[in-house]
């Protein structure tokens, strides 16, 4: 039985969708597809029934999924359980949005260099969505913001960066102060469902502002044009990305000690990819290390 059948089906499972679980595996739907049904005529019996976009598990299927899961994990953890120099196998990486473009991008291309037989598959999302995957072993490290809580001691948290929060205004803004700009001008408020938000509005709070809100949504860039049209300020992190191209804002730094959020590397303590987890981590901290 070829085990990518197997992949495919246990993800569809997961994902509940065709289209999801391609995404996933990042493969085409119609391959995916195609998988399932080599299983289903080997096993002999149907795995999935299809409504709509949905996808689900037949009982036989369920049962399947169950054992399927179990045995996909085996599988590679035993390809890790090697004394070659060059470490090889699977790893799922969890990463947070922002950091595709300010380490993962950066990072690949280095471990693909260094360790062919290496392979990294890379699920993305917020830092929210990317913490419960890692709870739920859909990936086997993560690359996130800190979550505004204590981390439990069965995870290890290996910090990369921190970015400091700023008050960006229009350039044409003759106030300076960043207290006062929260205070009296429109507020574009950074998503507060996302931890990144959360530190924002905690400050907030602190500092018992009470901005006049006007648009909350979760993309930085987004906000930062939003500001350079004069829709209002924004409190957000000052990313080491640049900002999108033509913008005419300028950055108001807050008084110490100013709010930042840490960007760093977690995985489970009694994980059995840390051989590959330790290889991520040494690479990553030589790229932040060059990062300006």
């Amino acid at each position: 039985m070829d085990t990518r059948f197997l992949e495919c089906f246990v993800a569809v499972a997961e994902c509940g969708s065709v289209a999801e679980a391609a995404r996933r595996l990042n493969i085409a739907p119609t391959t995916l597809a195609l998988r399932i049904r080599a299983l289903e005529d080997e096993l002999g019996f149907t795995l999935v029934t299809r409504s709509g976009r949905t996808a689900k598990p037949t009982p036989a299927g369920e049962a399947l999924a169950l054992r399927a899961t179990g045995i996909l994990r085996d599988l590679r953890d035993l390809k890790t359980l090697q004394n070659e120099e060059k470490p090889r196998g699977q790893l799922r990486l969890g990463v947070a949005q922002t950091a595709i473009a300010t380490v993962l991008c950066d990072v690949l291309p280095a471990l693909a260099q260094k360790y062919p037989d290496l392979e990294i598959i890379v699920q993305k999302g917020s830092s929210t969505q990317i913490f419960g995957k890692l709870n739920d072993t859909e990936v086997d490290a993560a690359f996130l913001f800190h979550p505004p809580f204590r981390l439990p001691k069965s995870l290890v948290w290996r910090p990369l960066t921190a970015e400091r929060y700023v008050v960006i205004a229009p350039g044409s803004e003759a106030c300076r102060d960043p207290l006062q700009l929260l205070r009296e001008r429109p507020f574009v408020r950074y998503d507060r469902s996302l931890w990144s938000g959360q530190i924002a509005e905690n400050y907030l709070k602190q500092q018992r502002i009470r901005p006049k809100d006007r648009i909350e949504l979760d993309a930085l860039d987004a906000i930062a044009v939003l500001v350079d049209r004069g829709v209002g300020v924004s409190l957000v992190p000052d990313r080491a990305l640049p900002l999108p191209a033509g913008l005419t804002i300028t950055k108001h730094f807050l008084p110490e000690p100013a709010p930042q959020r840490e960007l760093g590397l977690l995985w489970p303590v009694t994980s059995a990819h840390a051989r590959l987890i330790r290889v991520v981590e040494e690479e990553t901290a030589l790229v932040v290390g060059n990062l300006p």
